[in-house]
């Protein structure tokens, strides 16, 4: 079943959104070379509750940690621990807040130092397709719609959108139905309805679609080893434009003050 959401619960929603925003704004301040992924995971967690949230991710089915630290061709769910982020890595924080009874989710692939170009493209692509999928959410249109887009304009670009993993709908649990595939084909699928609240995630691979899951039951790789970018936002289904609820703004005001920009992104 669809859970609809009323005002007053986008509204709790949107509260969870702003601490998780605030968080992944502590955690890309630390990006750097030589910092662990660990580090990033302590501070997180320590944000999060300082701020009267709880980390999502902790202890959901047995999932150890605070963020899902995913670096190069890991895709999604890597473990945070004592790996050290080197010059010429990609690393996705993927994290999410139950605040109020209510959780968020969204998900930011981060460079660290000195980056390959063509990565550093993948990067700007998947991030700009987030918000193309985003642009489709809104009444009348079709999940189809939604998943299209992100599709056609990753895979224009010459690269693979992941199959296996998708978008979920989210509130009081971390994931709800529905399913928010990133590909699809337009005028197919569920009717989107005002009241949606939705994580749309584009998970987009360099070189092939193909992904395979690590001995330890989580880590979700690319098979060919070639980087995997994963951009997130939490979004409400509105009757002309889909409102985002997360926020990527103190991501990028972290990045401006490491000087690391990149890529000509729509900014939210």
């Amino acid at each position: 079943m669809i859970l609809y959401k009323t005002e007053e619960e986008i509204e709790l929603i949107r509260a969870s959104a702003d601490v998780l925003a605030r968080a992944h704004g502590e955690v890309a301040g630390m990006i750097r070379e030589g910092i662990t992924t660990g580090e990033l995971d302590k501070r997180a967690e320590e944000f999060i509750r300082d701020n009267g949230g709880v980390p999502s991710f902790k202890n959901y089915k047995g999932f150890k940690y605070s963020l899902c630290i995913s670096p190069n061709a890991v895709v999604v769910h890597g473990f945070p621990g004592s790996q050290v982020l080197k010059s010429g890595d990609i690393v996705t924080i993927d994290a999410g807040v139950k605040l109020n009874g209510y959780h968020s989710d969204s998900a930011y692939t981060h460079p660290v130092g000195e980056v390959k170009p063509e990565v550093l493209a993948l990067l700007d692509a998947t991030k700009q397709s987030l918000y193309e999928g985003i642009k489709q959410a809104v009444a009348g249109n079709r999940m189809g719609d939604v998943g299209y887009a992100i599709q056609d304009y990753v895979e224009k670009r010459g690269y693979s959108v992941v199959r296996e993993l998708v978008g979920h709908g989210i509130g009081k649990s971390l994931h709800e139905k529905p399913d928010v595939p990133n590909y699809g084909k337009r005028g197919s699928g569920l009717k989107l309805q005002s009241g949606l609240v939705m994580a749309i995630e584009p998970m987009v691979n360099l070189g092939g679609k193909a992904v395979v899951q690590e001995d330890d039951g989580w880590t979700i790789r690319t098979k060919d080893r070639q980087p995997s970018a994963h951009f997130e936002h939490t979004v409400v289904v509105r009757q002309n434009k889909a409102e985002i609820l997360t926020s990527f703004a103190y991501i990028e005001q972290a990045l401006q003050k490491q000087q690391q920009p990149y890529g000509q992104t729509v900014v939210d």
